[in-house]
């Protein structure tokens, strides 16, 4: 495992260095800068002395070099929206706000699909099997902005139960999470279901249905257990997702959040948040689909990390 775990950790700093780089040469290869005189109208001395201070002088590669120098050290930059703070203080002051409405969404999302995508298996081709199929789809092909306009639509402007938006109040916290719940909810619901009815068609299913075991011990016991070694490999990647933000549903709420800032970031050309950001991202994937592997091992003991299945 030791070995393994080398491994993936210089592919992911490989990964990471070419993420970073891209991310840095697509910021300056953008038309328009973060001083220009069409946003801020200003003197060429000054304008030269700001560059000089945020190193915007200096060639591109040098621009790199010394960013990352920094990072590595833990020091991502100053924000040009909010120069008075660093971007880790940022980061830390938005961050938590995204992180509980991801949590919370994480939770609902994560144990509502499974419940349901069990339901529907053990249900086949009944009434309830039919109508988490359809909550399935419908969760897949509408946006989240949309579900979060017609929840304000219903629940603020017609029947006046909920806040349109904001961030403080419980109240405040329901929306944005049914909202932003239901891709996911219906992404688990959907592989669950598929899972547990190829578990369900196994011969130990079978043979623990002879031995006279209750069809709740088996599904939990056996067949849900199997079920989630295909599953950890689609959930993982949306954990990311989710603790980072979602642009539509913080804006749609006007929550402040990480994934709403960040929108103003590349608006306003804040290069340190935008780099920070992207770079927060691709760390959190790559810890996600380590994890991953290591789940497996845990979820079916057969599994070794060196890539081969134990016979």
């Amino acid at each position: 495992m030791g070995r393994y775990l080398l491994g993936r950790m210089g592919g992911l700093l490989f990964a990471f260095l070419l993420v970073s780089i891209n991310t840095f040469l697509l910021m300056h290869a953008v038309p328009g800068g973060p001083f220009d005189e069409e946003k801020q109208p200003l003197p060429p001395a000054a304008k030269q002395n700001i560059l000089r201070k945020y190193g915007l002088d200096r060639p591109i590669w040098e621009q790199y070099g010394l960013y990352m120098w920094n990072a590595l050290h833990l020091d991502f930059g100053i924000p040009f929206q909010s120069p008075t703070e660093t971007v880790t203080e940022l980061i830390a002051r938005l961050w938590p706000v995204t992180l509980q409405v991801g949590g919370a969404t994480i939770l609902l999302s994560y144990f509502l699909g499974m419940l349901l995508g069990i339901v529907a298996a053990t249900h086949q081709n009944s009434w309830l099997d039919y109508t988490v199929t359809t909550l399935a789809t419908l969760g897949f092909a509408v946006p989240n902005f949309v579900i979060a306009v017609w929840l304000i639509i219903v629940f603020s402007i017609g029947l006046h139960w909920l806040p349109t938006g904001g961030w403080g109040e419980p109240q405040q916290f329901i929306m944005p999470v049914v909202a932003y719940s239901l891709a996911p909810m219906a992404l688990v619901a959907r592989y669950t279901r598929v899972n547990m009815l190829e578990s369900l068609r196994a011969d130990y299913v079978r043979t623990a249905r002879a031995k006279g075991l209750s069809e709740a011990i088996i599904v939990l016991r056996h067949v849900l257990k199997n079920a989630l070694i295909p599953l950890i490999t689609v959930l993982g990647p949306q954990i990311p997702n989710l603790a980072t933000g979602s642009i539509f549903i913080e804006a749609t709420f006007r929550i402040p959040g990480l994934g709403r800032y960040f929108v103003t970031s590349v608006t306003n050309r804040d290069y340190p948040m935008i780099m920070a950001t992207i770079l927060l991202v691709a760390g959190l994937w790559g810890i996600t689909y380590l994890l991953s592997d290591i789940l497996y091992t845990f979820a079916d003991p057969r599994v070794r990390l060196t890539g081969r299945v134990s016979q």
